[in-house]
């Protein structure tokens, strides 16, 4: 999957940074708003969505962590924020006239569904736009961890990373101009090379569960609904080539 068939099912995953857009924290309305309408494109197109969003736009727990907050604490705070988010999103959606349901790992029924694969999937098969917030309901793991494990759950067929930048690069292309995009590896590229695609664990479970990932840039408009098409944009992350 990835390599140009239609996925019927993807976890995009997106950065609490990522609905800054120009702003320094907080949601920037327009960007969002154009988020949601390309999620609802895709919906509309058959490919069922789940959607996991950082909360680094509201918290960045990790800061305070090193400033001395206890770190369960602040990683607790981090997945209240993407609660937010993930509600901030399910209304946007639904303005663009697709269902969408939110769902917590951090139980709080009174604002969004518990989290369970079994809930999420069903929603996934009624054509409703899953929002997976909370994180993995669990301190010391990042939100790209909670969308590789919620991906295997759920059984995606290719998860999305929506970056700043148009794929994976050999260095940072904002400050060594030698870099080069890469447009596909392998997981055991990304391993050796370290190439800092997702944290190791999301990696590997990614690998491990043979689920194709793409990188790609969420500020070029339409580039989210190419890739969750299965087109070839950004970078493609698989197993490899076969032997």
């Amino acid at each position: 999957m990835g390599t140009g068939r239609k996925p019927g099912r993807v976890l995009l995953k997106l950065s609490g940074e990522a609905l800054m857009g120009a702003r320094d924290h907080g949601i920037d309305p327009e960007l969002a708003g154009r988020i949601a309408a390309e999620i609802a494109e895709v919906v509309r197109g058959g490919v069922q969505v789940g959607l996991v969003v950082g909360g680094g736009n509201l918290f960045r727990g990790a800061e305070l962590a090193a400033r001395g907050m206890d770190r369960v604490t602040a990683d607790h705070v981090g997945m209240l924020a993407t609660v937010m988010n993930a509600l901030v999103l399910r209304e946007l959606l639904r303005a663009e006239g697709v269902t969408a349901e939110a769902f917590s790992a951090i139980p709080m029924e009174a604002v969004c569904a518990p989290y369970s694969p079994r809930a999420a999937r069903a929603a996934l098969e009624r054509g409703t736009v899953a929002l997976l917030a909370a994180g993995t309901g669990n301190p010391f793991f990042t939100t790209d961890t909670a969308a590789a494990l919620r991906a295997a759950e759920l059984g995606a067929d290719l998860m999305l990373k929506a970056t700043k930048v148009d794929g994976v690069y050999s260095a940072d292309p904002a400050r060594d101009p030698r870099a080069r995009r890469y447009e596909r590896l392998s997981y055991a590229e990304v391993v050796a090379r370290e190439l800092g695609v997702m944290d190791l664990t999301a990696v590997l479970l990614c690998r491990d569960h043979g689920i194709p990932l793409r990188v790609f840039n969420l500020y070029r408009a339409g580039e989210l609904v190419r890739a969750a098409r299965g087109e070839p944009v950004g970078t493609l992350v698989d197993q490899g080539e076969e032997p």
